[in-house]
Order: structure tokens, then C-alpha cells, then sequence
């Protein structure tokens, strides 16, 4: 194998692992999809050091080291989907390296998110059910609706302004809070505590939580625990936001 071919792995080695820190991937899938790609370019075993922060990936029996910072995250596990299918395809011959290399470049082009109003709509659906589902009345559900959605659009909206996603998480919660109170005590809410349990779970890092223990689980101790810390910070702001509301108003 060539020099040149050689950053052409590299790059597209480096490239799919990339999109997929940036899509929220566990660490071992981020390894072993480059590590698919480098053996079937040539028997090549990656060798890689992946963070929630940066990425290095070389190829054993070379000096050829590259490396790439993680800037931005946010959970898109249609694009870790699309990029595992891709390096299935690429490992059974159906396109070259050329070819997964052009496709991966389209892929980290693309800026495609679901409408806010869908996201409103999802939040207010989630929160409703959660909240009937842990004993809440049915009475609540369209004021549980009405205050997610607009909860979770309070989180989405303040995050462009804030750029601190741990302030929008309370600011969020802390309005979430409120509303629930105050909807109690003008007598529209019943419960209100099922009402502000059920809105703040939109809020939740599951994906988080789910992420780090699976990469404790497989060996991935520092993303394990960073990623545990990074949901823990959220969920603490979740909670500090709800105490100070019931300081507030008790």
C-alpha cells in the first residue's frame, strides 16, 4: 500500500469516526467501524484513541498518525446508522474507497434535523404519557402536554442564545417548575407532582446514561465516566432547578 493510499485510509478512517462522535456513538462502535474500513483496505489493524473530545487514529506498522477535535455533539443515531451500513457495504466490495470516502463527505454536510414543531409535538407527547404511565390522572394530560412542549422549546430556544447546555437545562426545568405549580394552584393541574415529573423527562439524558454505561461495560473507562459525569451534571440541574422552584413557592 502506497503513501497516498495510505491518507486515504486514514482520512476515511478518521472522517466516519468523526460523524459519528458527532452524532453521540458509543466508543467501542466508533473503533470497530474504523477498524472494518482499515482491514478491508488493505489488512491494515487501526490502531485509535477515541475521547468524547478528540480522535487519533493510526495504522500499525506505520508512522503516519492523524488526529481530529470534536467540537460539536448532539444525538443523531440516523447518521451512526447510515455510516454503519456504509462500512458494511464498503467491507463486501459494493463501492470503493473512493467512493465510501465521497459519501461520507456528503454525509457530514448534511444538516438535516427534524422541525421544531415536530420536536414540540414529541416533547408534549412524551410528557403526557410519562406522566399517566407513573400515576398521574388523566385530567393532567393536556396541561402535562402543553407544558413539556413548551418546556422542551424553552430548553431548544435558549441553548442558541446560552451555548451553555447545562443553563438551558435549568432554565427549563426552573419554567417547568412554575408552571406546574402555579397551574395546580389556580386549580387547572391536579397532581403536580406527575405533572412536573412528566415534562422534565424530555429533558433527561438517557441517551447519555445508556452511552456510559455501555462504554464502561466494554472498557471504555475515561468516556464511560465522562460521559456518566456529563449526565449526572444534567440531571443535577434538572433537579437543583425543581428545588429552588418549591423554595420559591413553600
Amino acid at each position: 500500500m502506497t503513501t497516498i493510499d495510505i491518507e486515504k485510509v486514514l482520512e476515511t478512517c478518521l472522517l466516519a469516526g468523526k460523524i459519528m462522535l458527532e452524532s453521540d456513538a458509543e466508543m467501542y462502535r466508533v473503533e470497530d467501524t474504523m477498524s472494518r474500513i482499515a482491514l478491508a483496505s488493505g489488512d491494515y489493524r487501526l490502531v485509535s484513541y477515541v475521547t468524547q473530545t478528540g480522535l487519533f487514529v493510526g495504522l500499525d506498522g506505520t508512522s503516519t498518525i492523524r488526529m481530529v477535535q470534536i467540537l460539536n455533539r448532539s444525538i443523531n443515531l440516523e447518521k451512526v446508522s447510515r455510516i454503519n451500513q456504509l462500512s458494511r457495504e464498503y467491507v463486501t466490495g459494493t463501492f470503493t474507497l473512493e467512493e465510501l470516502l465521497d459519501q461520507l463527505k456528503t454525509l457530514e454536510q448534511e444538516r438535516k434535523f427534524f422541525p421544531l414543531w415536530l420536536r414540540f409535538i414529541s416533547a408534549a407527547v412524551v410528557s403526557g404519557t410519562i406522566m399517566i404511565l407513573f400515576g398521574g390522572v388523566w385530567t393532567d394530560l393536556p396541561l402535562t402536554c402543553l407544558i413539556g412542549g413548551l418546556g422542551y422549546g424553552l430548553y431548544y430556544s435558549s441553548l442558541k442564545v446560552l451555548r451553555i447546555k447545562f443553563l438551558s437545562e435549568f432554565l427549563a426545568a426552573f419554567s417547568i417548575g412554575c408552571a406546574a405549580l402555579l397551574s395546580t394552584q389556580i386549580g387547572l393541574g391536579v397532581n403536580q407532582d406527575m405533572i412536573i415529573i412528566g415534562c422534565v423527562m424530555p429533558l433527561v439524558p438517557g441517551v447519555q446514561m445508556t452511552n456510559a454505561l455501555r462504554d464502561l461495560l466494554a472498557g471504555h473507562y475515561l468516556s464511560g465516566v465522562s460521559r456518566g459525569t456529563e449526565a449526572m451534571m444534567t440531571a443535577s440541574m434538572i433537579g437543583f432547578a425543581i428545588a429552588f422552584v418549591f423554595q420559591l413557592f413553600y
